[in-house]
């Protein structure tokens, strides 16, 4: 009889050969050969310093960084390289149909910046490279062993380098799960005319079905590959913030940030006026998360920020409740847009992260944060913002004003840039 190491490393090896073959027949997502708007949006230089410090607020803004796009698909490593025009990015992909349709992207936009190689992501050490960042999103919950996968990204991030991950939350996709077991239960295969059938058979789909919202709402379902890739995929699982951090830390990284993290923090939710408001403070950061999760009830992914946790790269947090403050420098994010229609009472206008898919995730301001807002220009710190638009602020109102950046922060309005206060780790 197979001894079980044996037998679960033929397992994985089967998985494996599965998502190669599923990916060479279904390129996700689906290919494209126009990214001049994004190039176009991508060439504002205040859009490349939030991101940056996004990831890395204590360090100074640099542009030659090493990028790796693990799993980069048909699409995303072109993307970056045009992204970071002053950095080296590296795409691998296990599927051979994915690389080439970025190196037709590569060659029509004439991208010099960037290298491609057919490669699983388990086998990325062969590169006998490091990397400053590491892009894998959407990757990690399709492989036969994801510890094995982060492990060996772990060991490619320099170690002051950061990493972006994506992988899929269990309870938002609770209708996908239920038709992917159905679709196993009818033996319905990810061939054309399948998924043809498939796509006609969910017309008749009750309109209270958990999946309907997902329907509706998710450009994955309007194309035979997003078809197939969410509900006919050989293998896919989620990780629920605490299963989430355990797989992070037994791979030898460190939490840093959500990427977007608003509705994961129980002060940016209606959550916080309700009778469990005050006991919700009293949690640690985790149990926060954790609780922020089930209560919302409907994330169908969680993408975050990690770093070595052997490594510098791992930056003090962003925090207001110590000295510096006043010299953080705030970066609008280019997703934020500020209305002045409808406006609550009492208010100048609404600043709303268009990114944010919860509907009460927005932060009303006055007259006087609304003229600290608009004199946010990338290059002023909170101090200088502050002799600008009200000279002679008195201390009094400094608690204020602290609040009002600490708000922007949480509401994912801004990054800060702290690399030229003292105090911080800088490298």
């Amino acid at each position: 009889m197979m001894n079980t190491k044996k037998k679960h490393l033929t397992n994985r090896a089967v998985i494996a050969k599965s998502v190669h073959d599923f990916y060479n027949r279904h390129p996700y997502p689906p290919p494209i050969k126009n990214l001049d708007n994004y190039q176009k949006r991508w060439q504002d230089p205040s859009r490349r310093h939030a991101d940056f410090h996004l990831f890395w607020p204590t360090k100074s803004y640099r542009e030659n960084l090493d990028i790796l796009v693990a799993g980069c698909g048909t699409s995303q490593a072109a993307k970056y390289a045009l992204r970071h025009p002053g950095a080296q990015v590296f795409g691998i992909d296990s599927s051979e149909t994915s690389i080439r349709h970025t190196r037709d992207l590569k060659q029509r936009y004439g991208i010099q910046n960037l290298k491609l190689e057919v490669l699983p992501l388990e086998q990325v050490e062969e590169l006998g490279l490091r990397f400053d960042e590491i892009i894998c999103t959407g990757v990690l919950h399709h492989l036969p062993n994801p510890e094995i996968g982060l492990t060996a990204l772990q060991r490619v991030l320099k170690p002051s380098g950061a990493m972006h991950l994506m992988v899929y939350a269990p309870y938002g996709r609770t209708g996908i799960y239920m038709l992917q077991d159905f679709c196993r239960q009818l033996g319905i295969r990810p061939d054309t005319s399948e998924i043809q059938d498939l796509a006609e058979t969910l017309r008749f789909l009750p309109d209270d079905h958990p999946l309907q919202h997902r329907l509706r709402d998710s450009p994955d379902f309007q194309s035979e590959a997003g078809l197939a890739d969410a509900l006919l995929h050989p293998q896919d699982r989620a990780y629920s913030v605490p299963q989430l951090f355990d797989f992070i830390r037994h791979c030898g990284l460190t939490f840093g940030r959500w990427l977007r993290q608003a509705p994961y923090l129980p002060q940016c939710s209606p959550i916080a006026n309700s009778p469990f408001g005050s006991r919700i403070k009293t949690l640690s950061l985790d149990q926060q998360y954790t609780v922020m999760e089930l209560f919302r009830g409907t994330m169908v992914r969680h993408s975050l920020i990690v770093y070595r946790d052997n490594g510098s790269g791992y930056m003090s947090p962003v925090r207001f409740d110590g000295a510096g403050w006043q010299d953080f420098i705030p970066i609008r994010l280019p997703s934020t847009i500020v209305i002045q229609e409808r406006l609550p009472k009492g208010s100048a206008a609404v600043l709303i992260n268009q990114a944010h898919t919860f509907t009460d995730l927005y932060l009303p301001i006055d007259q006087s944060e609304k003229d600290w807002y608009e004199a946010i220009n990338g290059e002023n710190n909170i101090t200088n913002i502050l002799r600008k638009t009200q000279p002679g602020l008195g201390t009094e109102m400094l608690a204020r004003v602290k609040g009002f950046f600490e708000r922007l922060w949480y509401y994912d309005q801004v990054v800060f840039d702290t690399s030229k206060v003292n105090g911080f780790d800088r490298i």
